[in-house]
């Protein structure tokens, strides 16, 4: 068996250098816990970057895939299919949406929601000069579209000319989003809390105001909830806190659970009004594995009240953060919502990440000076309490 060095080594020269991979190789996982090649444990408060929200190795998850493995993985979509069929009933229960298209990611699900935002602008008028206004330090994937809408320029600025038309505005501030509108505006696309750009989350009153204006101007709101939706903030998707539904929403990361699927959802209103036959496809989306994988994560989110988890320990881990945000001076507050949370530090943070690592924690980071915390959703009090230990100490060692 090759070493951890030796497997570390061999992917440098393999792969494409476009992550800083930390020098660890996981290997497998349970519960909460992953565990490397070495047999090291962790505990893991990143969870795939928000993805495995029901731990790893649930026996239900898993032996749901297998089963539809044995039975069938794949058709197109010239074709339909039970799970994929079910899987839309479910989720548009869960949403209150209309129609759904499956997607293979969650950056596929924003290029599908700007393209049916445009569509349905264009058969108003049939003009092909509409704008978007999207958020500053927002982040809505790497793919074009995605990146056209993604409000950080050094994301964008090697990759210039994006697809043209966008505008920014900044969360938070009505005034201007209303100094980016003009006659040409067809859609406003923000995430209901922005999760790479610092855990943010959207102020209700501010979304409540863009929602007027939308429905004013008949422009289309679009809330990203690839991050923060899936149980993540206390809600089924977060923006069911403040009661404004979105035109069109995109959804992914926990929506599989670690199969590749996301999803784009909208209104019968924008679904009857937008994209039709040949304006959109994809070969794998929507395919039965992708769609076993959805049934049973709703399935088992409702069997284990995966939400109530979250209201409960996500309050219980919210005072803990509290509490190490007033214990040490370097942590000037924390924000987010339920399982979706941000320390904000006075200075970078990649040296308190990798020394948690070294103890057997796994965090990531929000911009340069958040530590993001978005653990498995079915994380217990004594996991956060053994999180914030490991914190503690790496906090009193680096003082």
């Amino acid at each position: 068996m090759e070493t951890m060095k030796q497997y570390i080594e061999e992917a440098e020269k393999a792969l494409l250098h476009t992550y800083n991979r930390y020098q660890i190789v996981l290997d497998k996982g349970e519960g909460v816990w992953l565990y490397d090649i070495e047999g090291k444990r962790y505990l893991d408060f990143c969870a795939g970057i928000a993805v495995f929200a029901l731990g790893y190795h649930n026996r239900k998850y898993n032996d749901a895939l297998k089963a539809q493995i044995d039975k069938l993985i794949h058709t197109s979509n010239y074709y339909y299919n039970v799970p994929a069929i079910e899987a839309a009933r479910k989720i548009k229960e869960v949403s209150g949406m209309d129609r759904v298209f499956f997607t293979n990611s969650g950056a596929e699900a924003v290029e599908g929601a700007i393209k049916a935002a445009r569509k349905y602008a264009y058969l108003k008028d049939g003009r092909t000069d509409h704008e978007i206004i999207a958020m500053e330090h927002s982040f809505h994937g790497r793919t074009m579209g995605a990146l056209s809408v993604t409000g950080n320029p050094a994301y964008r600025e090697a990759f210039e000319p994006m697809i043209g038309n966008i505008r920014f505005a900044s969360l938070n501030d009505f005034e201007s989003v209303k100094k980016a509108l003009t006659e040409k505006t067809c859609a406003i696309i923000m995430e209901t809390v922005q999760g790479e750009g610092g855990v943010i989350p959207a102020q209700e009153s501010f979304l409540k105001q863009v929602k007027a204006l939308c429905q004013e101007r008949d422009i289309l709101l679009i809330l990203d909830e690839i991050q923060c939706g899936m149980g993540r903030t206390g809600a089924m998707f977060a923006w069911q806190h403040y009661g404004v539904k979105p035109d069109i929403m995109t959804t992914a990361k926990a929506l599989g659970c670690g199969i590749p699927v996301g999803a784009f959802l909208m209104t019968e209103k924008v679904g009857a009004n937008s994209l039709t036959s040949g304006d959109h496809g994809t070969t794998y989306g929507g395919n039965p594995l992708a769609a076993a994988a959805i049934n049973i994560v709703l399935d088992l989110f409702a069997e284990n009240h995966i939400i109530d988890n979250v209201k409960e320990t996500g309050a219980y881990l919210e005072r803990k953060l509290d509490e190490l945000a007033a214990e040490y001076d370097c942590i000037e507050g924390r924000r987010g919502r339920g399982m979706l949370q941000g320390l904000v530090f006075s200075r970078p943070v990649n040296g308190v990440i990798q020394k948690a690592l070294e103890k057997g924690l796994i965090l990531i980071n929000a911009g340069a000076n958040v530590i993001r915390f978005v653990p498995p959703l079915i994380i217990t009090r004594e996991h956060v309490d053994e999180m914030a230990e490991i914190l503690k100490s790496c906090l009193d060692e680096m003082e």
